[in-house]
């Protein structure tokens, strides 16, 4: 931003500007380690995070013979989706459309409540990189001596030092991207396989991609992922507002900031030393005290950074906290901070839509019948006129049952007299009606043919399917073509 700045000013002055004056180099940002309540918080997210994303393809859940037992799958063979209870269908995907909706509007609410705690805390980006990080100073130690051993000749310490780094990173990216397939494909089928060479093509290809983005993401580009190609930085803007509780530097109170000996006196000065703490630990390598900052993720570390500094000089904690731009603005002019507003008519609006939406996806899933029917009509021939000058008109009748058991199911018509009905391959003493199997949890098809006497004037008719051991009954109405029209 300064460098942009400087070439712009020399532009205005007339003055040359070089290319390589609108680039910087990356510069190495070493994050000291932070002690405080944020970072245990950041601790627990990222422990109970990566252990949900790794054992939850393990969790185990009866689903009745010939399908998967895994409580959360995303099964492509079967076409269907499975999270413990619930199972979608791939005609039932506006469910995976509501939750994304879901998803938004959280992230909506939070953002407008907390800033961008998400990314701080539970953004896959920062949880491994938190855990990269962590890795690094079980091998190179913290900031300081991260620092030493990047400066240091190449040896024999530098050289295992790096290597153990990058190994551990290279087996983690792996256990990333393996633990990402299993929730494609039955976890115990594919861990067995993998090994043998038995593993379906798809798991190979798409473990190496994950492991390979891990490993650069969390390992080698970090903030810059963050800064640069993440769009949430600039969607968040149009989200937040004065009342929104951010990670901010109290200038109010901070202000004139300075070195400061133990003799010298507070008065006339602001409450910052100058002790360059909250840029040591912050990931991003950003100073808070520069104001709301693209960057800056709201991780909090250099709350922790700074109250443990205000405690060491025997100042009150808080320099930088959670607050609102409007409560630091009306201190600075010597007024009252006014309360901090959580409900507001925008996260009114974004938590009326979450209960709305999640009602209506609850009520769809309480509600949705086990089974479903679709009979489409034969387009060509439209009708075949009989010998005796009956009209023959052709359908084909998918059945889907969505339960673990076989059924069996009643096929019947209705809204024409004297009808015949036929179900191919089957036979039937009724005339209208017919009882056909339905294989458990699975999609069975019929062709069928319905035959109505030449005088009959219809134009529709009603397929009529219920189970025998429910009662379930669906009813569908379907045109009915002769040559009179």
């Amino acid at each position: 931003m300064t460098q942009a700045t400087t070439s712009d000013n020399q532009a205005d002055s007339g003055g040359a500007v070089s290319h390589s004056d609108l680039y910087a180099k990356r510069k190495q940002i070493y994050p000291k380690l932070a002690h405080g309540r944020f970072r245990l918080v950041k601790w627990i997210v990222m422990a109970v995070t990566l252990t949900v994303y790794y054992a939850v393809p393990w969790i185990r859940w009866d689903r009745g013979e010939g399908i998967p037992d895994q409580a959360v799958l995303a099964d492509f063979a079967s076409e269907k989706f499975y999270f413990f209870f619930i199972e979608i269908w791939p005609q039932e995907a506006y469910y995976l459309a509501g939750l994304l909706i879901l998803a938004a509007l959280a992230l909506f609410l939070v953002t407008s409540l907390l800033g961008r705690v998400w990314c701080g805390y539970t953004c896959p980006q920062t949880v491994w990189t938190d855990l990269y990080i962590w890795i690094e100073r079980a091998f190179e130690g913290d900031r300081a001596a991260r620092m030493r051993l990047d400066k240091s000749p190449l040896g024999f310490n530098k050289l295992w030092r790096k290597l153990g780094k990058h190994a551990a990173w290279l087996f983690i990216a792996f256990w990333t991207g393996g633990a990402f397939i299993l929730y494609w494909h039955d976890a115990p089928t594919v861990a067995q396989g993998w090994l043998s060479g038995e593993a379906p093509l798809s798991a190979y290809w798409f473990a190496g991609i994950l492991t390979l983005t891990t490993y650069f993401l969390a390992g080698t580009m970090r903030e810059q992922v963050c800064t640069y190609m993440c769009p949430w930085p600039r969607i968040q803007g149009a989200l937040t507002d004065e009342h929104a509780l951010n990670v901010t530097y109290r200038y109010d109170r901070g202000e004139p900031r300075g070195p400061k000996r133990k003799t010298e006196s507070w008065e006339g000065r602001g409450d910052c030393i100058d002790c360059n703490q909250c840029v040591q630990v912050c990931p991003m390598g950003i100073d808070i005290r520069n104001g709301s900052q693209l960057e800056c993720i709201h991780c909090a570390l250099c709350i922790d950074a700074c109250d443990e500094m205000m405690v060491r000089v025997d100042r009150p904690t808080g320099l930088i906290a959670y607050d609102t731009e409007i409560a630091v603005a009306a201190r600075s002019e010597g007024k009252p901070p006014p309360r901090v507003r959580l409900v507001r008519m925008r996260t009114a609006l974004y938590a009326g839509l979450i209960v709305a939406i999640g009602a209506l996806m609850l009520f769809g899933l309480m509600s949705k019948a086990t089974y479903e029917v679709n009979v489409l009509k034969d387009r060509s021939p439209p009708f075949v006129r009989l010998s005796n000058g009956d009209i023959q008109n052709g359908y084909a009748l998918k059945l889907v049952n969505k339960s673990t058991a076989a059924r069996k199911m009643s096929v019947s018509i209705t809204g024409v007299d004297n009808a015949e009905l036929k179900v191919v391959g089957l036979e039937s003493e009724e005339m209208m009606r017919f009882i056909v199997p339905v294989a458990a949890h699975g999609v069975d098809r019929y062709r069928v043919l319905v035959v109505v006497p030449a005088a009959s004037d219809i134009s529709t008719i009603n397929f009529v399917i219920s189970d025998l051991d429910t009662g379930e009954e669906i009813t569908n109405r379907v045109p009915f073509q002769s040559g009179e029209r």
